[in-house]
């Protein structure tokens, strides 16, 4: 019912937008009553322009909370990818993933946003995935806790937690409403999680806890 994205300066557009126009698909047809929050550090825009590369093309939301003042009865968190999660100064989304997840129903990490959750500590001794582009650099977090699956599209690492190579399928709203809407987007819709072409493509291999 109530969904929250946390956002940082260079996060990956898609991986904001792609699940949030699946779920403003499901709240027009199946289910009218789902609320989103943006949640940042404050609630002025944050731009997906990385500061670091040689570019100005982007775009920028609009947060509506910020750390200190979540949404009321938070459910599910999105935390996605990007170039910002390799920002140095991400202790406080850190610390807030692992404040908030005991409340929630789910967490869900898409791309290099798994990175945030490891280092939050709640993917230890757990399966999860990410990326395969970054796949040597996400593969560094975690302490050596986290049993990093090369291929798969996504990971359920616990009851709570699902982890994803990027904005990959899962639902929990059951496959009649997830079919209708792929055909109503046109997208085809990956149901296999091990259906992961992309590990051969970047040479992704596991790497297990030490």
């Amino acid at each position: 019912m109530n969904y929250g994205v946390l956002v940082f300066p260079a996060f990956q557009l898609l991986d904001v937008f792609g699940p949030v126009d699946v779920l403003y698909g499901h709240s027009i047809f199946h289910q009218k009553n789902l609320t989103l929050s943006i949640i940042s550090r404050t609630l002025s825009p944050v731009s997906t322009v990385p500061l670091t590369m040689n570019t100005t093309f982007g775009a920028s939301i609009l947060p509506t909370h910020t750390l200190s003042f979540p949404p009321n009865e938070l459910e599910v968190l999105i935390v996605p990818g990007g170039v910002g999660t390799r920002a140095p100064d991400l202790a406080a989304e850190i610390e807030f993933i692992r404040t908030v997840f005991p409340s929630l129903r789910y967490l869900i990490a898409v791309c290099t946003g798994n990175a945030l959750v490891a280092r939050a500590g709640l993917l230890d001794g757990k399966k999860a995935t990410g990326n395969k582009a970054s796949w040597a650099w996400l593969t560094t977090h975690g302490n050596g806790k986290v049993h990093w699956v090369a291929q798969a599209r996504w990971v359920r690492s616990s009851e709570k937690i699902w982890s994803t190579s990027g904005v990959s399928a899962g639902t929990v709203y059951g496959s009649d409403n997830a079919t209708h809407l792929e055909n109503a987007m046109e997208w085809t819709r990956v149901t296999d999680s091990n259906h992961d072409e992309f590990a051969a493509i970047w040479g992704a291999k596991d790497v297990f806890p030490v």
